[in-house]
């Protein structure tokens, strides 16, 4: 497993005396987030805390985010996939994760691919939610050094809670968003998945359509995560690739291509005559990935939720058999007012 999963040899066995400042480190975080952050009733029938204006869950995230903050050094050969929850994670994760290692791992070969064997958040590990986080890694912090490059991340964290070595690397962020709607109804139905396996109630969606407008979502409030990655890839493009999930959807080869060419490993002629941009659509599709073993029975590693959970429908636009049009007509409004003037259309 460790072979396939790298990230995993980033926790080896350390000194007790090692084990014991990372004790501590977590400690002071946990003190912080139970003593001096705002908080109030989450999503998942505990408490949810703010940090630098975004909500966070601490039964997902743990203290991640703060240890991420503090500890993780990025290398100029970096890529960093940044999303909104449920906006695409899950997808961009496996194209990005098909595109670096198609020589290694050719989509051909589909029986032998580690996205067969493996969920996408497993290869790509979330930073605050499986790296950082104390409920999964044991209050240790990772040696991420021993991992070859280039290394590739995830994360939920706005751009403007990212260590600031992400941006004086020079590292690359690639970062997916989706429409307003679509995201609010994929994350109520996410969300009662695992309330449901917490044996708990699921919420109704006007109850969490109000949480969402108010941006007390997970990592919300939404249009401020959204922004804070638009605004840094108008200013540093050849840093931060801002993609859209519709748009993905419309054109995914074109949309490919792109990541290809972002994190400087571009399709070749002979790559894109023989059709490799095809054969890894066709690996990473929603109804390839949907319907492994690994997707519809196993559980992911980074959080224990069932790995069926990350697999709903993936279609644009069926927020419209859920929302009523008050709700549309709602969220439209606030979404244009959040983002007047700033160019960007969701």
């Amino acid at each position: 497993m460790a072979k396939n999963i790298p990230y995993k040899v980033s926790f080896v066995p350390k000194s007790r005396e090692e084990e014991e400042e990372d004790e501590k480190i977590y400690n002071r975080y946990r003190e912080i987030v139970a003593t001096t952050l705002p908080t109030t009733k989450g999503w998942a029938d505990k408490l949810i805390y703010q940090y630098e204006g975004f909500w966070y869950c601490p039964g997902i995230v743990g203290v991640g985010p703060l240890a991420v903050q503090d500890h993780f050094k990025a290398w100029p050969s970096d890529i960093l996939l940044a999303s909104f929850p449920k906006c695409g994670t899950t997808w961009l994760k496996s194209l990005a994760f098909a595109v670096i290692n198609r020589e290694t791992h050719p989509p051909s070969a589909q029986q032998q691919h580690p996205l067969l064997a493996f969920n996408s958040h497993d290869l790509v590990p979330m930073l605050e939610i499986r790296l950082y986080n104390d409920n999964f890694n044991g209050n240790q912090i990772p040696n991420l050094d021993m991992l070859p490059s280039p290394r590739l991340f995830g994360t939920h964290m706005p751009y403007t809670s990212l260590p600031q070595s992400v941006a004086l690397s020079g590292s690359r962020i690639i970062y997916i968003c989706r429409n307003t709607k679509d995201n609010l109804v994929s994350w109520w139905h996410f969300l009662n998945k695992i309330r449901t396996d917490l044996s708990l109630e699921p919420m109704k969606l006007e109850e969490v359509f109000e949480l969402f407008c108010k941006g007390m979502s997970a990592s919300g409030p939404f249009w401020g995560h959204v922004l804070g990655y638009w605004k840094e890839s108008l200013e540093r493009p050849q840093n931060v690739l801002f993609l859209k999930y519709d748009e993905m959807m419309a054109e995914p080869a074109l949309h490919l291509k792109r990541i290809a060419e972002f994190i400087g490993c571009p399709f070749s002629s002979m790559e894109e005559k023989e059709g490799l941009v095809d054969e890894i659509i066709k690996l990473c599709s929603f109804e390839n990935l949907s319907n492994l073993a690994v997707n519809k029975k196993g559980s992911s590693d980074h959080t224990g939720f069932p790995n069926s959970a990350y697999f709903r429908q993936g279609k644009v636009g069926d927020s419209a058999n859920y929302l009523s049009p008050e709700m549309m007509e709602e969220l439209d409004c606030i979404t244009k007012q959040k983002l007047h003037g700033t160019g960007l259309t969701l």
